[in-house]
């Protein structure tokens, strides 16, 4: 008969066994048959390694405190200590936050949250938004709990603090929940309110260690067969855990391959079932993927914008080139015609002195002369109006040239500026500190417009990619200022509370002493009275001496009335003073010890602000050699690009 436990490694509690060493590669696969249970107490739970693209589950309760790396008998002092615990959490890194995000809007749909929920309101929510989460998670561990309505930012981290919430959430972060620098830590204190109220869960639903007293006394998983096999495990591995080793991996396997033989496991099936969760594990975090492309589709949005700028300008660019192609074109072809007027005044003047030979050397009658006289004012007029064309063309040619000069001079002078701005900013030569290998000069007129052109928007390229590196490291320190800056701010309020408690423990010191003070007054005073007194009973002594032949007995006996009296009255005053010093004495022991533990705490508290100090400065310091580090990366991989 198969029965079946698919859910054990999922959701049953840890083993009771100590690990001194945690193994993740043992215990990695999960044994399942068609049929699921729910765990029950005492069973050895076998955790299901999940594979590397699946997402993990976050939880505060990761590895265990206790096993190889504390004695044994060292006691628990995660909570109760007074040194400040460092959260070994990545709040700051955005997909760890992006992940808590979606398992705190999972908890709170599945317990169906009276609140509007959704993604975007999650990334920076309001104050009176988390105290509502609060308030409902709370609820979870508490049903009768009501939130005041004043005081909020006070009430929320005095609850954390009763519940021991191991990390300090300040009173000031409360005031702005959604801020960049505080929301991560508001995350994290929920996530761990969260795992809290899932371990009361587990803890109200366990069942007994022996499931032999239970009504299902038929199934094989909470029979008698299971509980000899885990009772056998339990024992040997607590038999070498008390002889010091801290590996059990035969037993782990001995008892492996005997659940096997119990519960008939299907290896085959399991591995098929493994196959099918990595592909859907890997289809949900491509899916998470595309869902997280909103920042990439802006960066594409600006992208696109900065290519059409360039566009624009690289088409302003073509067209001041055709222009400046169009004027070298006007200025030749008025060269041309300017040599060729040239040329055809020359030969007119040829003619000219051709026809005044042969006028010369022939005879001509009058209507010849009159036609060559037509003939030659005709000729002057046309010289005059070539001539004259002639200076327009010159006078345009040196407009032209004129124009040219001043956009030349211009783009000369943009040149030197962009070359003493990439000087002061050490992008150039190549070798300088900041040009990465690369060449940010611009050689115009080198080989023609078009190299330029290219030039030019490699070299944009690379100073945009640059750019946006310095833009990004700028915002990491920027987070990393924050944070410190509130350590910082959280230190300091620590030491106003301390500097107050200490201002009040010496005013009580003061008044302590004032009173010592009227004591001592007030018993001078009543020793001058007892004098006064004894010596008004001296005199009355000497006066019955004197009248001792009057009435002796009666003198004697007054005697010693006065004598008793008198006794009596100096020992209740010995007692009264005996009181009075041991009082006193008492009161400056306790007010001695007082003030040597103020002193003794806040030494403590000094000793713990230097050492948050320095290890802050350790952490500015690592962070600070890391930057270094990257951008000698940076460098190498620029030049070797």
């Amino acid at each position: 008969m198969e029965r079946g436990r698919m859910s054990r490694a999922a959701s049953s509690r840890p083993s009771e066994l100590p690990m001194r060493v945690q193994d993740t590669n043992r215990m990695s696969m999960v044994y399942t048959t068609p049929q699921s249970k729910q765990p029950s107490f005492g069973k050895l739970s076998i955790a299901k390694c999940l594979s590397g693209t699946s997402e993990r589950r976050t939880s505060f309760f990761g590895a265990r405190s206790s096993g190889a790396g504390m004695p044994r008998n060292s006691t628990m002092s995660g909570f109760g200590g007074t040194e400040k615990i460092k959260d070994a959490r990545p709040l700051h890194d955005k997909s760890f936050v992006q992940q808590c995000i979606r398992q705190l809007h999972e908890f709170l749909t599945e317990q169906s949250y009276p609140g509007t929920l959704s993604t975007k309101t999650l990334q920076s929510p309001s104050t009176k938004e988390f105290v509502k989460m609060f308030e409902f998670i709370y609820r979870q561990l508490d049903p009768t709990f009501e939130m005041p309505n004043s005081k909020v930012e006070e009430e929320v981290p005095a609850i954390l603090k009763a519940l021991r919430y191991p990390f300090v959430l300040s009173k000031c972060s409360m005031y702005s929940v959604g801020a960049p620098h505080t929301w991560p830590q508001a995350l994290g204190a929920l996530m761990w309110l969260i795992d809290n109220v899932k371990i009361n869960w587990s803890l109200n639903k366990q069942e007994l260690l022996f499931s032999d007293f239970c009504e299902d006394s038929n199934n094989i998983e909470e029979g008698p067969e299971y509980n000899k096999l885990f009772l056998d495990y339990t024992s040997e591995t607590y038999a070498k855990f008390m002889r010091f080793e801290d590996t059990f991996d035969d037993e782990d396997d001995a008892f492996l391959n005997k659940l096997k033989r119990l519960y008939n496991v299907d290896e085959p099936l399991l591995a098929a079932m493994e196959e099918k969760h990595q592909i859907l594990s890997a289809e949900v975090e491509r899916l998470e993927k595309e869902s997280q492309t909103d920042r990439l589709m802006t960066k594409r949005m600006e992208r696109v914008k900065l290519q059409a700028d360039l566009k624009k300008l690289q088409s302003y660019r073509s067209s001041l080139d055709s222009f400046m192609t169009n004027l070298e074109n006007k200025d030749s072809e008025l060269n041309d015609e300017l040599e060729n007027t040239v040329s055809h005044l020359e030969t007119l003047k040829h003619e000219r002195n051709e026809l005044q030979v042969l006028l010369q050397n022939q005879k001509f009658t009058p209507a010849d002369v009159e036609r060559i006289n037509r003939e030659k004012r005709e000729l002057q007029q046309t010289i005059s109006s070539l001539s004259k064309s002639l200076e327009d063309a010159e006078q345009h040619k040196w407009n032209e040239e004129i124009t040219l000069a001043k956009l030349k001079e211009k783009a000369e002078l943009k040149l030197t500026e962009y070359h003493k701005l990439a000087r002061k900013l050490k992008l150039i030569p190549q070798t300088a500190e900041n040009a990465c290998g690369h060449d940010f000069e611009i050689r115009p007129f080198e080989s023609g417009p078009g190299s330029t052109v290219q030039h030019k928007t490699q070299i944009q390229m690379l100073l945009r990619k640059l750019i946006s590196d310095v833009e990004e490291e700028n915002s990491r320190l920027s987070n990393l200022k924050l944070s410190l800056d509130e350590s910082n701010e959280q230190v300091n309020s620590n030491i106003m509370d301390k500097s107050n408690d200490l201002k009040q423990m010496k005013e009580q010191i003061r008044k302590l002493d004032e009173r010592l003070d009227c004591d001592m007054q007030e018993l001078a005073r009543e020793e001058q009275d007892w004098a006064v007194e004894m010596e008004s009973v001296e005199n009355h002594r000497k006066l019955l001496e004197k009248k001792v032949n009057f009435g002796y007995d009666e003198a004697v006996q007054q005697l010693k009335a006065a004598q008793q009296q008198y006794h009596l009255v100096l020992q209740e005053t010995n007692e009264e003073r005996r009181t009075v010093a041991n009082n006193l004495a008492s009161v400056f022991t306790t007010a001695a010890n007082h003030l040597s533990i103020t002193e003794k705490c806040l030494e403590d508290l000094h000793s713990r602000v230097q050492r948050v100090c320095s290890k802050a400065v350790e952490e500015d310091e690592a962070a600070v050699q890391k930057l270094w580090e990257t951008l000698k990366t940076f460098k190498s991989k620029s030049n070797s690009l």
